[in-house]
């Protein structure tokens, strides 16, 4: 017998049917709940921290700590891309020194806890240690209270001439140049370095005076052309003098020798006068013209023809027509194999044009000599200015790209760039074969050129950021900072998913020809 609907059954039913609804939910959430929460070591410049987090990524874990970054601070995982239990992050603040490579000062962000291990990321990349000097130009207000020199053995001291050994290396600069009774200048210059085994702390002391020097300005030559002196003549019109400016310059010394000077200003103290030497015209040089009458003078011509014309006779007339009529006068002028035709056209036409027409239109011989000297100083003032564009075009494309002054390594060559690159790879524990492929990685990309820059899809610099402007956020002397794209190229393969070290990166290049 089938039971029969009744409203108390139905009640029933319904409050099992929620109550396996709710358990399904609680089941859900808990499983949730297990599987997203995770154990995370949290490590902050050295100091170790556990905690539980239920992010998913490493930048939302950070945040959900309170852990601010800055640009250059390193970040690592031991899981690169997603963050799962018992990962442990790493966090090292970063901080500016200078450094100085084959004598190329430029600044350097990193995270030594030391002078010998900022060197030594540059030696774990092979780049020669003693090649690099790290400068401290505030070694009282360094990280934790002054950059540690060597942390694993003595310092040699050298200042205002003397050596001496520091045996504790584990101490801040200050406190070892406090020990040695070595007070510091505003100026001073403090520098660690290495000489193969051997860490050096360096106090070059630095002072600054002005001084005024005289300096010549040279004259300069104008050369005139005179028509009144003989062809190829010269002759000294006004002698030349130089004029004197007094400049007067900052002069910065280095442990008593001069290490640059700065040009505060100039003074004009006299003018340079020009020098004027004027010149003849250029002599004429006579073209050889045929002559008929060869040794015959131009009276004995104009003779000659006077006669030939009135000796004509009964011809007088048709001579006289074939002079009116320009080109019957010219075949036979020309294929008359007499002399006496010339002469005969000479004294009817030209004579009478010479004074007027000639000076004007400078085709007879007899013009050449006071046409030459007058074109030479006609020439020379408008061939003169011609190269007058290239200086001017100088100044103005100069200001246009000038050096940033907060530039850290501006247009540097390929070299330059790899020794900069070597230790702030290292910083990232890229040496050996990570340090390779990068190499070979950016060769590919860019041959380490500052200015690379591929035409069709836009991608800039070292390491062909896409578009250039990303690393921007590095600093705004992107297009020009080598220092900028090296270091945005580094922290792009670090955090990419996908990558997390050079030799990933190579290896999806090798694949696919991009990263």
């Amino acid at each position: 017998m089938a039971r029969r609907w009744t409203p108390q059954r139905m009640m029933r039913l319904r409050t099992i049917r929620i109550a396996s609804s709710m358990v399904t939910i609680v089941a859900l959430l808990l499983g949730f709940f297990v599987c997203a929460r995770k154990t995370v070591a949290l490590e902050v410049n050295g100091e170790t921290t556990t905690v539980t987090t239920f992010a998913t990524t490493i930048p939302g874990f950070l945040r959900e700590q309170h852990v601010k970054l800055k640009t250059h601070d390193l970040v690592r995982s031991s899981t690169p891309g997603q963050l799962t239990d018992n990962s442990t992050v790493t966090v090292q603040s970063a901080y500016q020194t200078t450094i100085s490579i084959d004598g190329q000062q430029m600044p350097f962000w990193t995270v030594a806890d030391s002078a010998e291990q900022l060197i030594a990321f540059f030696e774990q990349n092979e780049v020669a240690a003693n090649r690099i000097t790290v400068d401290i130009k505030n070694v009282y207000n360094q990280l934790t209270g002054g950059l540690v020199i060597n942390a694993d053995g003595p310092v040699t001291v050298i200042a205002d001439g003397k050596t001496s050994i520091a045996p504790n290396g584990k101490l801040p600069a200050a406190s070892i140049i406090d020990s040695k009774g070595i007070t510091l200048g505003k100026n001073d210059r403090v520098s660690v370095s290495k000489d193969g085994s051997q860490t050096i702390l360096r106090v070059e002391r630095v002072t600054t005076k002005e001084i005024t020097e005289t300096e010549d300005v040279p004259f300069s030559t104008q050369t005139i052309v005179d028509d009144s002196l003989e062809p190829g003549a010269t002759e000294v019109r006004q002698e030349g003098r130089n004029g004197q400016n007094q400049l007067r310059y900052r002069v910065t010394y280095v442990d008593g020798k001069e290490d640059s000077r700065e040009l505060l200003d100039t003074t004009p103290l006299s003018t340079p006068i020009d020098r004027i030497i004027a010149i003849g015209p250029e002599p004429v040089k006579e073209t050889p013209q045929k002559e008929d009458n060869s040794g015959a003078s131009n009276d004995e011509v104009q003779s000659a023809g006077q006669s030939a014309g009135n000796s004509a006779g009964t011809n007088n007339k048709q001579s006289a027509t074939e002079n009116n009529t320009g080109d019957a006068a010219k075949p036979s002028a020309e294929s008359s194999p007499t002399p006496s035709a010339q002469p005969s056209q000479q004294p009817s036409a030209k004579p009478s044009e010479q004074p007027t027409s000639k000076p004007t239109q400078s085709a007879q011989p007899t013009q050449k000599p006071s046409e030459q000297p007058t074109q030479q100083p006609s020439a020379q003032p408008t061939q003169q200015p011609k190269p007058t564009p290239t200086p001017t075009q100088k100044p103005t494309q100069q200001p246009e790209q000038p050096t940033p002054s907060n530039c850290r390594l501006c247009k540097p060559s390929p070299s330059a760039a790899q020794a900069y690159a070597a230790g702030a790879a290292a910083q990232y524990g890229w040496t050996g074969k990570n340090w390779e492929d990068l190499v070979k990685l950016w060769n590919r990309e860019s041959n380490w050129l500052w200015y690379a820059e591929n035409k069709s899809s836009g991608a800039y610099g070292i390491p062909q950021s896409l578009p250039g402007s990303k690393m921007a956020q590095f600093g705004e002397n992107w297009k020009e900072d080598a220092a900028v794209q090296i270091d945005w190229g580094l922290n792009y393969i670090a955090t990419h998913p996908k990558y997390g070290s050079p030799s990933k990166a190579w290896a999806h290049s090798e694949k696919y020809g991009w990263y």
